[in-house]
């Protein structure tokens, strides 16, 4: 098996560390290195390093870089533009079907947090086993700890086995960021889980889902396999650029007839670091404060604050609240209102503020 790592993501319900030019997982949000690091460190407990990728987008090969300088430049693919999961792993599925298009892959996107990497990479071995011996997509799927609106949901059916410790079940449908009302039933009903967006398969098994349930996004991946072939860059990025921005899940995943994939239950202490009120959750001690930096804290409770180094920032009073400052940009809410820092962001695009972004 091969492992992706995806790294093109701009996170921006982590603004303002996460910018546009240095998104989430190149900082330490969590621990004392950047996630990408993390998250490659992980995979070096059982794959070798020719068989990590990585999957980017434009300017971001720079930071992979300068964090990873033996890669060579040949296991970083670079995505023409950056257009969403769909286009991204379709390309990489287009590209490494050229190479070796039956050999498993799985996708790992470089910004989550994992608790227990033992029974993670377990999860990952038993992926490539059962995708060798049922050609069946493997996905992982979490037990979700509250009904969240910004994940995806995947409905598991009857248990099939368990091995190595894995829990292996039919797939049952999945639904992509629901409503909160629909989450909280889901969390209610028992058989749905957090979509984690591990996919694993073979290029060649991903291409013919492309083709399939997504015929035009299908066309244009085989077209840029021939314009790859006959090494004409200008012919790739013209046809890249006219796939749509979509998500694998909602081009794919949600249209796949349950008896293509199987579901592994992910228990190993996962959390998407997607916004300051997950991170929160993830790092809080009961009713403490979350620090980054050397912030001081007077008659403050259940609140989050990152200081740059050599700054000092005090916070008095206050509860439940986040504040982050990144020397240039600060942002202050409440917790339960920070999944709204995307609407800061939209709202920059708008004005133009690029030094903000």
């Amino acid at each position: 098996m091969k492992a992706v790592i995806l790294a093109g993501g701009s996170g921006t319900r982590l603004w303002p560390m996460s910018r546009r030019q240095r998104p989430k997982q190149f900082f330490d949000v969590i621990g004392s290195e950047p996630l990408i690091c993390d998250a490659y460190r992980r995979l070096l407990q059982v794959f070798t390093p020719e068989q990590i990728l990585f999957s980017t987008s434009p300017g971001f090969d720079r930071l992979i870089h300068e964090h990873f300088s033996e890669i060579p430049s040949e296991r970083i693919l670079v995505e023409p533009e950056r257009r969403d999961t769909g286009p991204a792993m379709g390309y990489v599925a287009a590209l490494l079907e050229l190479q070796d298009p039956d050999e498993p892959i799985v996708f790992i996107p470089s910004d989550h947090y994992i608790g227990d990497d033992g029974t993670f990479l377990r999860c990952l071995s038993v992926g490539d086993a059962l995708i060798r011996e049922t050609g069946k997509l493997l996905d992982i799927a979490i037990h979700p700890a509250f009904p969240s609106t910004v994940l995806g949901y995947t409905r598991i059916g009857e248990p099939v086995e368990t091995r190595e410790g894995i829990h292996v079940f039919r797939f049952a449908g999945h639904t992509e960021k629901p409503s909160l009302e629909k989450a909280t039933a889901y969390l209610q009903e028992g058989s749905y889980l957090w979509h984690a967006n591990y996919y694993m398969w073979t290029p060649r098994r991903f291409m013919e889902a492309f083709e399939c349930y997504a015929p035009d996004m299908g066309r244009t991946l085989r077209q840029i396999q021939v314009a790859v072939r006959d090494g004409s860059a200008d012919e790739v990025a013209g046809l890249y650029a006219a796939l749509p921005k979509i998500s694998l899940d909602y081009a794919v995943t949600e249209k796949m007839a349950a008896d293509d994939v199987l579901i592994l239950r992910g228990d190993f202490g996962w959390s998407d670091i997607g916004a300051w009120d997950t991170l929160y959750d993830r790092l809080a001690p009961e009713g403490g404060n979350v620090t980054k930096g050397s912030p001081l804290l007077l008659d403050t409770e259940g609140s989050l604050v990152y200081a740059p180094a050599g700054k000092r920032v005090a916070v008095v009073g206050m509860r439940d609240t986040v504040v982050v400052d990144t020397g240039d940009v600060l942002l202050v809410c409440p917790r339960d209102q920070a999944q709204r820092v995307k609407e800061i962001v939209s709202r920059l695009e708008a004005e133009g503020d690029m030094q903000a972004l």
